[in-house]
């Protein structure tokens, strides 16, 4: 694998880009300059009283503690920040280094990683999920890390998934202590993403953990045989059952029977954009291709102007062929301890393109990913393309055919999720599809894909799935982009933020529109963001379906007697796919 693009410097320094090789200031610390470290725990109240379990890891060296004060790096779990696992042994989040918190440990940083209130060894129970009672919380331990003994005042916060939502949402609060964030796979819009298009998918949808699970947390040093933690356990009972919620509120604007509370907009951390900017807090975004919260952060990004990086890879994965911990510990080097190493004047986004150069490369670039692609139209068409599963296996053009329907009735048959389903897998046997022929030479794809379709089903009620998958010879077919819309909240809005040009649904009650039986209706829906170059021999493939393997309440939400959803093409106003041409990396 590839990190270097050094064949793209010449071509893309019109647009800001450069080699990802180039260097910059050497660190001002030895590698290991604190090889050793020091921990300790204690519950702290927070403003409401209720207790939470704070674990403190101290560098040392030769078995004595850093006495100077140092900047701290926070972290806010559900996860539990230290537990037994199955074989009996003490897993600590502090010590790993998927997140660099080792390596900030090593280059002088205080690391500190506290549970959240009713998980792990804190007391107390979750009213929601990073709702303003865990923003909160959070303010209250920023502050109370800032004015210990050890710390020099200054504290950044790095996390990732749910952790990126606890950074993110106490970042809305402006604690004066917080300076510098590192956020991954985290959302904007917390509404357009755990029910994008008003469809429930897979995130934070599994079945919550018994309370088994927060009992093998390891008590607080001054609970020594573990009574405060069965205390604190007992209290999780109350939590709200996650699922539930998210199910509970089909629009942008309902109430929670379970909370009683505008959950979708407190939870909406675009409506707390200014408060971060004016407390000038740095922040710095990151996620995987593969990843569908990636799109979020981007969005992320383009609200605050923050950095960007984006590997190949999963869900929470270090971003491969790419010094990850080095760049966390350069980014706080320079916000929490002033070091003038360069990293923000550097290039704001860096990221990887899938195949660029054959296997991938990073590029680094002035701008966010697909800001400067422009929108390449294909239309489906009929005819057959002879290399789908689907009922109609129809074709994928660049230019508007002759008009036609095709049809096909939702199938519900679908295997259950996986525990952790994060991505789609390839669904034209459950629908739809339009292949094109082989491309004759390499297209690359860099941004948010956007379907533009002209449907009609006899069921108002009907969803609508739709992925962009890639056929390559003697290959498993691949999903690399998807999208989902209820059709009855298909209305477009203007967006409150940012959208970089991507359609908007406001998902308001007053705005649902359920289409009549029958009736031909206009969808635009945006795909989740993509970075890759398609190569010359593959196909490109969109497919229709009508439910979704991630769908954990799918037995529940089925329709009977199934939907029948028609899919129109040809002309101008058919349906059709916009694929974001990135034309800086064509060759």
């Amino acid at each position: 694998m590839k990190s270097v693009c050094l064949c793209l410097a010449a071509s893309l320094a019109g647009l800001g880009q450069v080699a990802y090789a180039q260097a910059y200031p050497a660190p001002a610390y030895p590698a290991q300059a604190y090889p050793d470290v020091k921990r300790t725990s204690l519950y702290v109240p927070v403003r409401d009283g209720t207790r939470l379990a704070v674990n403190i890891y101290r560098p040392s060296r030769s078995g004595a503690v850093e006495a100077q004060p140092l900047p701290t790096i926070f972290v806010f779990t559900p996860y539990r920040a230290r537990y037994r696992d199955e074989k009996g042994a003490t897993v600590e989040t502090a010590l790993s280094d998927s997140l660099a918190l080792r390596s900030l440990l090593q280059a002088g940083y205080v690391v500190a990683v506290a549970d959240i209130r009713g998980k792990g060894a804190s007391f107390g129970h979750r009213h929601g999920f990073q709702d303003r009672t865990e923003a909160r919380d959070g303010y209250d331990l920023v502050e109370w890390l800032a004015s210990q003994p050890f710390s020099n005042g200054k504290v950044g916060m790095i996390g990732c998934s749910y952790l990126g939502g606890t950074t993110f949402h106490t970042a809305t609060t402006a604690p004066p202590s917080l300076k510098a964030v590192f956020i991954g796979a985290s959302d904007l819009d917390k509404y357009a993403f755990v029910r994008n298009g008003g469809i429930t998918a897979q995130f934070n949808t599994r079945p919550d953990e018994a309370p088994e699970v927060d009992l093998a947390s390891e008590p607080v040093d001054a609970d020594p045989d573990g009574t405060q933690l069965k205390q604190a356990v007992a209290e999780h009972g109350a939590n709200t059952p996650m699922a539930q919620l998210w199910y509970s509120m089909p629009f942008r604007d309902s109430v929670s029977p379970l909370t009683g509370n505008d959950f979708w907009n407190e939870v909406a951390v675009y409506r707390y954009l200014d408060a971060i900017k004016d407390a000038g807090i740095a922040t710095y975004f990151w996620g995987n291709w593969q990843d569908e919260p990636t799109s979020q952060v981007i969005l992320g990004a383009a609200n605050l102007g923050g950095k960007f990086l984006a590997g190949p890879g999963g869900h929470c994965a270090s971003p491969q062929g790419f010094d990850f911990a080095g760049e966390m510990v350069r980014y706080f080097d320079h916000y929490l301890k002033g070091i003038p190493n360069g990293i923000e004047a550097e290039p704001r986004a860096t990221y990887w393109v899938e195949g660029l150069g054959g296997q991938g490369e990073y590029v680094r670039s002035a701008q966010l990913p697909g800001v400067q692609s422009r929108p390449l139209a294909w239309y489906f068409a009929g005819g057959r393309s002879g290399t789908a599963r689907s009922v109609n296996d129809g074709r994928l053009a660049i230019g508007a055919g002759a008009p036609g329907m095709d049809s096909f009735a939702v199938d519900y048959d679908l295997p259950p999720a996986d525990y952790f389903a994060f991505w789609a897998g390839p669904m034209d046997h459950k629908g739809l599809s339009y292949t094109s022929e082989p491309l004759k030479k390499p297209l690359p794809l860099v941004g948010f894909p956007v379907a533009r379709l002209a449907v009609a089903t006899d069921n108002p009620q009907a969803d609508l799935w739709v992925y962009l998958d890639l056929v390559q010879p003697d290959r498993p077919v691949e999903v690399i982009s998807f999208g989902r819309i209820k059709l009855a909240q298909r209305k477009l809005a203007q967006a409150p933020y940012d959208t970089l040009g991507q359609p908007w649904h406001s998902g308001l009650s007053k705005d649902a529109e359920p289409p009549q039986p029958g009736a031909r209706v206009p969808v635009s829906l945006a795909l989740t963001a993509m970075s890759r170059v398609i190569p010359a021999g593959a196909r490109l493939r969109v497919t229709i379906a009508g439910a979704d393997p991630r769908q954990r309440n799918i037995k529940d939400i089925a329709l009977d007697p199934a939907p029948t959803i028609k899919v129109f093409f040809g002309g101008e106003d058919g349906s059709r796919i916009e694929l974001p041409l990135a034309e800086e990396l064509e060759k």
